[in-house]
């Protein structure tokens, strides 16, 4: 009986010591801190160029499920209600005057555990390549609205998406010329290679689904993109 009430006291400390460890390292952890610095200051992590770089060339299949051009009041909060019932992360790439209407939205993805990234000021492709300093203005002014929205001072997310892709034929030789830009003020860019066409029209449930199979098909890795 004594062995029996010995062997119980040890367990009960075992168990004890990796709860109060656990909390410890919860109190502590936060979702993208070990992955890169969120500041401006701060240069960009190689290993997350290399991670972004290498996401098509993985074995493993996976879904990176993306968000742009928001906060909106009619989608976003529906969009957060999903993800936290599903128990899903995703990354909000925000447009930063929307970002500037709609604050409580973007602090809410943000504490809720997403990734806000950077898609531009005004969605604006005139005003967003009219010249080198436009676009230094738009993606810094979308930095100050996400940091006042978010309450982190001086945060950047290193991380941009163009407007309408880089990867569309628009504005080809621009885009090009920002790319370097972006790699000067320390960021990175990331397509989508995935779609379900909800921007083109209006489908059925079903149908945006089936949009989104035939997509994704033959891809080990795959970001989607939904507006």
């Amino acid at each position: 009986m004594k062995i029996i009430i010995w062997k119980k006291k040890v367990l009960f400390m075992i168990v004890f010591t990796f709860f109060l460890v656990f909390s410890i390292y919860l109190s502590f952890y936060h979702p993208f801190s070990m992955a890169i610095e969120l500041s401006s200051h701060s240069a960009i992590n190689d290993g997350l160029k290399e991670k972004i770089d290498a996401l098509n060339k993985e074995k493993e299949k996976v879904a990176y499920l993306t968000f742009d051009d928001g906060p909106t009041q009619k989608a976003t909060p529906k969009i957060l209600d999903v993800l936290k019932e599903e128990e899903v992360k995703a990354t909000f790439f925000v447009i930063g005057k929307y970002v500037a209407h709609h604050p409580a939205l973007v602090k809410r993805a943000y504490e809720e555990g997403h990734f806000i990234a950077n898609h531009g000021y005004d969605h604006n492709n005139q005003k967003l390549y009219a010249s080198k300093e436009s676009f230094i203005h738009e993606v810094k002014s979308t930095d100050e609205e996400i940091s006042k929205a978010i309450g982190v001072n001086d945060y950047c997310s290193h991380i941009f998406r163009f407007p309408n892709g880089y990867m569309s034929p628009n504005n080809k030789s621009q885009k090009k010329k920002c790319a370097k830009l972006l790699e000067d003020m320390n960021y990175t860019y990331v397509d989508w290679n995935c779609l379900n066409h909800d921007s083109i029209k209006k489908y059925s449930s079903q149908q945006l689904l089936d949009n989104l199979k035939k997509s994704s098909k033959n891809k080990r890795n795959f970001s989607y993109f939904n507006a």
